[in-house]
């Protein structure tokens, strides 16, 4: 059990660690967001916790395709931020990340990558 509270609260601690550098700088709490610090954390909780070889490379391989629909929500965001407001724009990005997913799995299915 103490090991659960401290993943959980190591993980928190980068998020809030995020957020908290993304108010003191923009391009500083952009690029540690950017890092895959939550992917890094999966990967060695993952490793800690005895899984196999196998399951831990499947996360980072489709961790690597799932990264590449979420991509359009970082350029439409700070477009429609201004004019619909954060809680829309928001809903409107998740939506589009979707979209994106869906349409990207279509395509990757085509040249033997099943992400659906």
């Amino acid at each position: 059990m103490a090991w659960i509270i401290s993943k959980y609260f190591i993980t928190a601690a980068v998020v809030i660690l995020v957020s908290e550098l993304a108010k003191r700088s923009d391009k500083l709490g952009g690029l540690v967001a950017a890092l895959p610090l939550v992917t890094v954390l999966t990967l060695i909780w993952l490793y800690v916790d005895n899984q196999s070889p196998e399951k831990i490379a499947n996360h980072a391989w489709y961790t690597f395709w799932y990264v590449v629909p979420t991509l359009p929500m970082f350029l439409v965001f700070p477009l429609l931020l201004p004019r619909l407001g954060f809680w829309f724009t928001l809903v409107s990005c998740v939506v589009i990340t979707m979209v994106c997913f869906g349409i990207f799995g279509l395509v990757m299915k085509r040249f033997g990558i099943d992400l659906l």
